[in-house]
């Protein structure tokens, strides 16, 4: 039997999704939290993501010209 949700309330369509989805989601954090690997430094990390936002901003600022 599938219980719908209400849209408002959820992004799934049915509890049943809804159930999926998070034993999904919570085997990934335990997978993650359980991996043995080093970590990223934030400082790494911060300045990836600033490198990434830096070559979208010059994407757009290029496209803007055109």
């Amino acid at each position: 039997m599938t219980t719908p949700l209400d849209p408002i309330v959820s992004e799934f369509e049915t509890q049943e999704q809804a159930d999926e989805y998070d034993r999904w989601f919570h085997a990934k954090v335990e997978a993650s939290l359980s991996n043995p690997g080093p970590g990223v430094p934030h400082d790494e990390v911060m300045a990836r993501m600033d490198a990434i936002i830096a070559k979208a901003e010059r994407r757009h600022r290029e496209r803007a010209r055109c």
